[in-house]
């Protein structure tokens, strides 16, 4: 059986004249990790149109295509396209899950949440030529999961190919969050085995990973585990946590012993209304500049994710947050405009509300105003944001950021990091234009290890087991 599977782009993301490189990070793993239920017979071709031009000439027999808000158009009119051919085209993905009904009037299957069971059952039903329209996903487990197909990944496009995923969902519920929509049904968040997790990681070549989890310490037991067994591998790595678990216990102490030199961080508002409003607990009367002063002891960097656009969000939000972020010294910033993604929380409430500006999901990108805003205006918010980006990532700002950390490798780092980030695009541009992007990565890498560890604390602590929640 001729199988393709894709994942489809932005335009921008495929531009002749420009690509940005963060469309260039990470490999189709959702994608690949499907795959692996496939026959070893089968002929797969596995796309990501982010890198690659995709190609429509084929016949292929079978056709998987993961479907986000922003891509849901492309990927709906290839999946037409392929129809019209004569192949049987699934689809699956967050904005699948959100939108059911309009998704299945472009495929033949559709699948519903996380399709670690389900397309196995789907691919019984189709080689017995009774494959049905909707598959619901009803088991939540990680366990027997075959390896993901690394080999269908073309590694030397990717700046970290090396990403994985080793637990699913988040244990918090945020109400702009899709994650309550996607895994509707069933549990939340759940883990892999450590030992089939830590097998993972050593099929990886190199030293840098990068854990796609939306929250890699959700579960203490199970991330104690993981970094005990890491320990010793020679690995660094970069992953996502909260607020709360950062201050909490001494998790990110063996997180930081285990090789972790960068953390994405959902800060998103200094306002308990806010916090309150998008039912973001986990963030409530929690000191902030402490968990920045905690990680910057374990000398790891921070990219800070803030939101802007909230109900009780005022002119002044947008430099108050740039201050906040260059006075303690966050290595990258990464601002949204608030987002009401189908399915969620604060759709159902905007849409109660009448406050939906329009359903054209190109914009649904986190840049772009789509709702009717309280306290701001459209105008004021977008531009409030446009500039946010603008004055933190000035060269200015960059230098001064950096002069927060007290030694001068740290100071060091962080301009490597954050003007390598941000300042230096058309270099980046080039690398993906030549396909050279893979040889960046032993540069990265020795940018995160431009710190040596030697904090008693991260280096003694794997000795010990921490089962605090």
């Amino acid at each position: 059986m001729k199988v393709k599977m894709i994942l489809p782009a932005l335009a921008e993301a495929e531009s002749p004249f420009w690509r940005p490189i963060k469309y260039s990070l990470f490999p189709p793993l959702g994608l690949a990790t499907l795959a692996a239920y496939l026959s070893p017979d089968d002929e797969i071709d596995l796309q990501d149109q982010h890198v690659e031009i995709l190609r429509l000439d084929d016949t292929p027999d079978l056709v998987i295509i993961q479907v986000y808000i922003t891509n849901a158009y492309r990927a709906y009119h290839i999946a037409d396209r392929y129809r019209n051919q004569g192949a049987y085209v699934l689809l699956g993905g967050l904005h699948v899950t959100s939108l059911p009904d309009e998704a299945s009037m472009h495929a033949d299957s559709i699948f519903i949440g996380p399709a670690e069971d389900t397309f196995p059952r789907f691919l019984e039903d189709f080689r017995r030529r009774q494959p049905k329209k909707i598959y619901h996903s009803d088991v939540r487990t990680l366990k027997g999961v075959p390896p993901v197909r690394r080999d269908l990944i073309r590694r030397e496009r990717y700046l970290v190919p090396n990403s994985l995923v080793v637990t699913r969902g988040c244990p918090h519920h945020c109400h702009f969050c899709y994650k309550d929509a996607f895994f509707k049904g069933g549990k939340s968040f759940y883990t892999q085995k450590v030992e089939d997790a830590l097998a993972e990681i050593e099929r990886l070549p190199g030293r840098h990973l990068y854990f796609l989890d939306d929250h890699l310490l959700g579960n203490p037991v199970f991330a104690s585990a993981l970094f005990d067994g890491m320990r010793g591998m020679g690995r660094v790595f970069q992953a996502a946590a909260t607020v709360a678990s950062i201050l909490d216990g001494d998790l990110i102490e063996k997180a930081a012993g285990a090789g972790l030199r960068s953390v994405f961080v959902g800060f998103e508002t200094f306002s308990a209304e806010n916090l309150r409003q998008s039912n973001k607990k986990q963030n409530l009367e929690r000191d902030y500049a402490q968990a920045v002063r905690r990680l910057h002891e374990l000398d790891i960097m921070i990219n800070g994710s803030f939101v802007f656009g909230l109900d009780h969000d005022d002119k002044d939000v947008f430099r108050r947050t740039v201050d906040w972020g260059v006075q303690n010294g966050i290595t990258t910033a990464t601002y949204h405009l608030l987002t009401p993604y189908p399915g969620t929380p604060l759709y159902r409430q905007m849409e109660q509300e009448g406050r939906i500006r329009t359903t054209n999901w190109d914009l649904y990108d986190t840049r772009h105003v789509v709702y009717r805003t309280h306290g701001l205006t459209a105008d004021e918010l977008q531009q409030g944001y446009d500039r946010a980006y603008r004055e933190f990532y000035s060269w200015t700002n960059i230098f001064r950021s950096s002069w927060i950390h007290p030694s001068l490798a740290r100071k060091l780092q962080h301009l490597l990091y954050t003007g390598g980030w941000k300042k230096f695009e058309p270099c980046w541009n080039f690398l993906i234009k030549t396909r050279s992007l893979n040889r960046m990565l032993p540069l990265l890498e020795s940018v995160l290890e431009t710190v040596k560890h030697t904090h008693p604390r991260s280096a003694t602590w794997g000795m010990a087991v921490d089962i605090k929640g």
